[in-house]
């Protein structure tokens, strides 16, 4: 059986003049939490972006692989598969700042979420997950979501994503904005989503809690990969140390 479920092979992309990633490549295993680190600007985000589909490559490609460890097709590259299509396949990207519909209500987000789907009974299995996942989602169901809370936003843009149902799902800064409480909260849930079966592909800038989460890390500078390896040997290297957990 293979074990890959995305593999990213020479990825060039551009800003214009400005290149925002330098080939990058690596491998997330089914069943991981892998996590990317770096500073602003490093292309952490432009990474996420591209596998889901937004942004498109200079050059490189995204393999993603099915069940069976065939390459599912549609997603060998990233110049063809618009972004829907992905999500379809069973990839869900929650962004940077959350990004919920202000409007709608929270039960209207989850709802959106599951759009890709018509298999009621596990629609509202997932349903009901999510509310337990994030209790707080169910004292709100009926609060537009421009109302609450950045920790409640970033909750139900996680719930949203989930209603998907993905195989991978990639978090950009969970833990932004968030009070260190809210933290431990959103990160207990990633830890639960990830026991429950999905591969997460994390970008955060809190280090310590990025490579004390995950199995395998990655650290990104530039646009391109300086360091990589278990997040266990990571959390030792005394560049990393001194870069991103602030010790001397």
């Amino acid at each position: 059986m293979n074990d890959r479920l995305l593999e990213i092979e020479n990825l060039h992309v551009s800003y214009g003049a400005i290149r925002a990633l330098k080939g990058i490549s690596f491998t997330v295993q089914r069943g991981q939490i892998v996590t990317l680190i770096g500073a602003n600007g490093a292309g952490k985000t432009t990474l996420l972006r591209t596998i889901s589909g937004i942004l498109r490559p200079k050059e490189g490609k995204a393999c993603y692989w099915n069940e069976d460890g065939k390459k599912a097709q549609p997603l060998c590259t990233l110049t063809t598969t618009p972004p829907h299509e992905i999500v379809r396949l069973g990839i869900a990207h929650v962004p940077e700042g959350r990004i919920v519909f202000a409007n709608l209500s929270v039960k209207e987000n989850l709802e959106m979420g599951a759009y890709t789907r018509n298999d009621r009974d596990a629609i509202k299995k997932d349903w009901e997950w999510v509310l337990e996942l994030f209790p707080r989602l169910r004292e709100r169901l009926r609060q537009s979501a421009g109302t609450l809370s950045g920790g409640e936003q970033q909750m139900l843009a996680i719930g949203r994503a989930l209603m998907s149902r993905p195989r991978l799902m990639l978090l950009d800064e969970p833990s932004l904005g968030l009070s260190p409480l809210l933290v431990q909260t959103v990160f207990t849930a990633i830890r639960q989503i990830n026991e429950a079966g999905t591969t997460i592909l994390l970008v955060e800038q809190n280090a310590h809690m990025a490579l004390t989460t995950a199995e395998v890390g990655y650290v990104m500078e530039t646009g391109s990969i300086a360091l990589s390896g278990p997040c266990s040997e990571l959390l030792k290297s005394d560049d990393v140390r001194r870069t991103y957990l602030g010790e001397s």
